[in-house]
Parts: C-alpha cells; structure tokens; sequence
C-alpha cells in the first residue's frame, strides 16, 4: 500500500489473511533511528527545546549526538 509514495516498514499483524513481506532491513534502521531520537529525548535540553534559535538548538542536538556515538567507543566494563 502506498500513501503518499511511502511504502511501509512495519510488519503486518500475524493473523493477516494476505501477508505482506516488508523489508526487515528497513525496520531494523528505522527501529535503530527511533531508539536514538528517545535516548536524545531523555535531555531535558532537546525535549523542552530551551535554546532560542534554530543554530543553538542545533548545536546542541549534534553535541549530544555526539556524545551518543563516542559512547560506543569507550569500554565501559
């Protein structure tokens, strides 16, 4: 089903009487992008949005990126 040229990427319910195959490639990056848009959320900072212009917020949205990604780097054990 196509709405808008978007093809969907979440599986359809077990019971469906025609089973649609979705790409689970798709789903495993989407899911990927989901979960680090709530990681980012979980900053006050980023859910509130307290920085008054577009360049700040930004900023600071690609520094707390950042600081996701340089986690799996460091050994945490």
């Amino acid at each position: 089903m196509l709405v808008r040229g978007i093809l969907p990427i979440i599986p359809p319910r077990s019971n469906h009487k025609v089973p649609d195959h979705p790409d689970y490639r798709r789903y495993k990056d989407r899911n990927r992008v989901e979960r680090m848009f709530g990681k980012l959320k979980q900053q006050r900072r980023i859910a509130t949005r307290y920085d008054k212009t577009l360049l700040q917020f930004e900023s600071f949205l690609n520094l707390a990126a950042t600081r996701l990604w340089l986690k799996s780097f460091v050994n945490t054990a």
